[in-house]
């Protein structure tokens, strides 16, 4: 997939990489950075790597309906869905996401990028298989780019450098579409954001977000990349596709409330009622290291009962936290021994280090 503003990002000193298939800014020369002026001021992120599918037209609530297991009902017109989530018979993730619902018949969806093409082919699947021929299901990813401006400054940045008015006053979750700008015409400004402080979202086309990126940049806003968006997810505790959740894990397992309890007629919410019942052999928690360990939790690291041989369960994400100043994990743990404030073992290439088994997030930074 083709990132249109990777260009600006390059020459705005991005340090650039791949990330499930794209090629996208990392950082901006200094994670911690920007990690910690997120959490202390604001920063912007190009996001444009999300798929970005709409599906509109008669029969497109009918659609979703079957296939998210949240109550669509209940939102209005420009609010946004979510988070929630496309499940499969089993009620595993096939992804989670993000939806805007721009009218009762048309819905832009917002998915992970390693999910694109999967959740792109569910839905015309699913469309054609109900027989939904009204339903028009576009890919508009390559169409638009997205932008986040994220932390306690994001309402200055709005309001007075942006001079985007009407904006700063939305709820949590609430957008405006067809905004009209200095700019050019915004398609979607949202406030929302995946970094746990207040902020905003643009999705508009390529060029008028390059020329809100620019001015920015010409301000001194800082620029920042995926390795700070992740630590600051995991300070969160939110989940990222395929390290924390898939189409093995289950929302009641990942704590994740993507779902509307007692929901019924749609893919998985059968199987929801059954775990329900008859509860999970895991659950997910994240850990916190001792102060001064700089080793960081990878990947299928093994949790231990202290001191013992006794394997409770293992690491789905880890990273350093700058503004914690620890080494921090999200981790799935035996049920029975999900005991927070308990110490634990954790195993790193080789070696044990000690720690603590503790709620996300990890910091009470949510607007």
């Amino acid at each position: 997939m083709k990132v249109q503003l990777l260009p600006l990002l390059k020459e705005l000193g991005a340090d650039v990489g791949e990330f499930a298939g794209v090629q996208t800014a990392l950082s901006f020369g200094d994670p911690f950075k920007e990690h910690l002026e997120v959490r202390r001021n604001v920063a912007v992120f190009d996001i444009s790597h999300m798929g970005r599918i709409q599906v509109a037209g008669d029969h497109s609530y009918e659609l979703l309906d079957r296939l998210i297991p949240k109550d669509l009902s209940k939102y209005n017109k420009n609010t946004m869905i979510g988070p929630t989530a496309f499940l499969n018979d089993n009620a595993g993730f096939k992804d989670d996401v993000m939806i805007y619902k721009l009218d009762d018949d048309n819905y832009l969806i917002v998915c992970n990028a390693i999910n694109r093409a999967k959740i792109l082919n569910w839905l015309k699947y699913n469309a054609e298989k109900m027989d939904l021929k009204q339903v028009d299901i576009t890919d508009q990813t390559e169409s638009y780019a997205m932008l986040a401006i994220q932390g306690p400054n994001s309402n200055i940045v709005i309001d007075e450098i942006l001079k985007i008015k009407d904006v700063s006053s939305l709820k949590p979750l609430e957008f405006i579409d067809n905004y009209h700008s200095e700019y050019g015409q915004i398609y979607i400004i949202s406030r929302s954001g995946w970094t746990g402080e207040d902020g905003f979202e643009m999705i508009g086309e390529p060029s008028i977000l390059a020329k809100i990126m620019t001015k920015l940049a010409s301000k001194k806003i800082q620029m920042a990349g995926l390795i700070a968006r992740d630590s600051l997810r995991l300070e969160m505790g939110y989940v990222l596709y395929g390290n924390d959740i898939d189409e093995t894990t289950n929302p009641f397992e990942a704590r994740y409330w993507v779902f509307t309890y007692g929901k019924k007629d749609c893919v998985g919410c059968d199987r929801l009622h059954e775990i329900a019942e008859h509860g999970v052999d895991r659950v997910r928690y994240m850990i916190k290291l001792k102060k001064g360990v700089k080793t960081i939790p990878r990947k299928n690291s093994k949790i231990y009962v202290p001191g013992t041989d006794k394997v409770i369960g293992r690491v789905t994400s880890g990273t350093y936290s700058p503004f914690l100043e620890r080494s921090i994990g999200m981790v799935y743990i035996d049920s029975n021994h999900s005991l927070i404030g308990a110490e634990i073992d954790v195993e790193i290439r080789g070696k044990r280090y000690k720690g603590k088994l503790l709620d996300f997030p990890l910091i009470n930074k949510c607007r």
